[in-house]
């Protein structure tokens, strides 16, 4: 029977694997890899691994589809992942919501999702049942399977994030007009998250333990990571999203008009309490069993000195993560075999991105306190080095100062000796090469490495490990959690957290740093982490949000947690203004007689030649307002109500009628309403 009505949705969720599709028909007896007979295929533990590794490289992405690993690519990596945020800026940023154009799609973006979950639903519809038949360890075919039940719960949770409420299909739909009607109708999202966590606890009882593949693989400890990670991010959106209609029970919740919601009721506060205990109990698990990667607080390689010199920076440029024990999934490349990244490349000559000065700002002195407070011993930011000064080490570490070591190998033709060790100098905010420009000049080190191999800039050439899953997430995950449900720091959050501040080299006196804290002070330093709604949080909680700030540079954590925490509604009264280094202080006298020939002497007038903001506009660097023509983020990025959720495309809103939209968008493709 051909559909005719409902056809485009459902064939996103019968048969679409991202090969295209003409009819829902055609896909039927279409499987996701070509030529499976699947009672033939599925015969052996191996063919179950195969089929997982298919999708190993399209499946680890973040909420917003970028990658988790280095892209084999020009460009620098995971390290862009954090774009879009007050952390960090790149040019080439789609920033439609940031200028207030985003709009609804004419067509569809749930058909993508549902592509992704069909390959899951099939697998463990094909494997499972007949297990027992197939040949192999138990353990091996449990854990290839254990792997699709978390590769179809990364999946569905990144549509959660987006979307909020969805359908929930668990099966390879038969092509029956009726049942597919049924199954289109949208879930609350506190059961779709309930159902992600089933799923990763089915994981959990399958997966075998961390070390399984040298840690190439997800294994037990990573499902228990990614638990905590959803459990807590669901928790704090219900939490601080209630009542503007994105929680299901609220009064605007479009979910309440539709029949098959009819008769339910929300304990909304239930379920937080509920997916709070589940993210504690899930990253206390990986916390106490994971010990962190040591900070030998060594800041900078001697000559010649490319690995050895300080494990903590090495866990993000080393070739191999086999033997460090934090790191509990990562990626191998090997250039001999056309796996490479340009990330060490990218890093060493800019990539027309920066960090944010807010971002700076927030790290603490070794002291434990806040740059602003009495008796901190803060230099002042006249130069990197000297806002570097006595700073946590993290962001000494991982952010290049004018005087960090940049190369010291000796393969380079530029070092043969200790006196020819080439620093990083002052920032290229001024390149003549755009494309290797630095926005704000605060540039990133981390997954940088000091091998020359890798460094050329004539290919890709990084060989680099990526980690893509952290033990030290766990440790924060439980934190914030256990101080969101109990509104105290219980034994386990305080050892948690005295772990990270001694390895960043920070106090471990953590109420002296509370106690030091003035929310309006920290307001001023545009961390919008300060906010959720309109109301600031309290200096304990701020705190928590500083240190998952700090710890996780590039990491890609930042976006999902200003949506969870609803700090983007402060953009609803005051624009927010990306800035950089100080420049006008003193930093612009290395500009006027630079003897590097891609240094160019500032244009600051402006106009569209310009590559530095005028000083007139004040003294840090604003990355986006060098000049106003056709310049839409001149005065900073702007926000509204509806952008924390993706719209819901209009031909699927018209073709299925269990969709609704979402709240504060239209129907038709056209702007966001408030």
């Amino acid at each position: 029977m051909k559909l005719k009505f409902k056809h485009i949705f459902f064939c996103s969720l019968i048969g679409m694997s991202g090969l295209g599709v003409t009819s829902c028909d055609d896909f039927l007896d279409r499987e996701p890899i070509t030529s499976i007979t699947p009672d033939a295929y599925f015969s052996t533990a191996d063919h179950i691994a195969n089929y997982v590794n298919n999708y190993y490289n399209s499946y680890l992405v973040n909420t917003q589809g970028a990658a988790l690993y280095h892209q084999t690519a020009w460009h620098a990596g995971i390290s862009i992942n954090d774009d879009n945020t007050d952390n960090f800026v790149k040019d080439d940023a789609s920033l439609s919501y940031f200028a207030g154009n985003w709009m609804v799609p004419s067509g569809q973006n749930l058909k993508g999702q549902y592509a992704k979950i069909r390959v899951w639903n099939y697998l463990i519809e094909e494997v499972e049942p007949r297990l027992a038949e197939i040949s192999g360890s138990d353990e091996d075919k449990n854990h290839y399977l254990g792997e699709g039940y978390f590769f179809r719960a990364l999946v569905y949770f990144n549509a959660m994030a987006n979307f909020g409420d969805l359908p929930i299909i668990t099966e390879v739909l038969p092509n029956e007009e009726e049942y597919l009607k049924e199954k289109s109708q949208r879930a609350p999202r506190n059961e779709v998250a309930r159902f992600i966590l089933q799923d990763l606890d089915k994981a959990i009882s399958l997966l075998q333990e961390v070390g399984f593949k040298d840690n190439q693989r997800i294994n037990k400890q990573v499902a228990l990571l990614f638990k905590s990670r959803v459990a807590l991010y669901e928790a704090t959106f219900e939490k601080y999203h209630k009542g503007t209609g994105r929680v299901p029970g609220d009064d605007n919740w479009p979910g309440k008009d539709m029949p098959y919601n009819s008769g339910k009721t929300f304990n909304i506060d239930g379920e937080i309490d509920f997916f709070l205990s589940e993210a504690m109990a899930a990253a206390k698990q990986v916390a106490d069993r994971i010990s962190l990667t040591q900070n030998s607080h060594v800041m900078n390689p001697e000559y010649n000195q490319i690995y050895g010199w300080n494990p903590y920076f090495e866990m993000f440029s080393q070739p191999s993560l086999k033997d460090v024990p934090e790191v509990l999934l990562w990626k191998q490349y090997d250039k001999s075999l056309s796996i490479s990244h340009d990330v060490p490349n990218r890093l060493q000559v800019g990539d027309r991105s920066g960090l944010t000065h807010s971002f700076i700002t927030s790290f603490l002195m070794k002291n434990g306190l806040p740059i602003y407070a009495t008796g901190s011993g803060y230099k002042g930011d006249t130069s990197i080095d000297l806002e570097k000064t006595d700073r946590d080490e993290r962001l000494q570490l991982f952010v290049w100062g004018e005087s960090d070591v940049k190369l010291s190998d000796a393969t380079s033709p530029a070092v043969q000796t200790a006196n020819d060790v080439i620093k990083f100098g002052a920032p290229l905010l001024t390149n003549s090469e755009l494309q290797n420009r630095d926005l704000t000049g605060y540039r990133q080190r981390k997954h940088y490495t000091y091998d020359y191999v890798q460094l050329k800039n004539d290919e890709i050439l990084g060989t680099n490990a990526c980690p893509v899953f952290r033990a030290a997430e766990a440790y924060l995950n439980y934190i914030e959690a256990s101080y969101e449900k109990n509104h105290t720091l219980d034994a386990d959050a305080l050892k948690y957290w005295q772990a990270l501040r001694e390895r960043a080299g920070v106090s471990t006196d953590i109420q002296n740093t509370i106690n030091n804290t003035n929310m309006a002070e920290e307001a001023k330093l545009n961390d919008l982490g300060v906010w959720s709604g309109s109301n600031m949080v309290d200096a304990t909680l701020y705190n928590i949000r500083r240190e998952r700030r700090c710890e996780f540079i590039g990491e890609g954590m930042r976006w999902d947690d200003l949506i969870r925490w609803r700090s983007w509604d402060r953009l609803f009264t005051e624009k927010y203004i990306p800035m950089g280094i100080n420049l006008w202080d003193e930093a612009y006298k290395n500009y006027e007689k630079s003897e590097n020939a891609n240094m160019k002497p500032i244009v600051a007038d402006g106009t569209t030649e310009s590559n530095c903001s005028m000083k007139e506009l004040g003294k840090y660097q604003r990355p986006y307002s060098l000049y106003k023509t056709n310049n839409q983020f001149y005065d900073g990025y702007s926000w509204m109500k509806a952008y924390y959720l993706t719209p819901i495309g209009v031909e699927e809103l018209n073709l299925a009628d269990g969709l609704y939209q979402n709240p504060y968008w239209p129907t038709t493709g056209s702007l966001a309403i408030e």
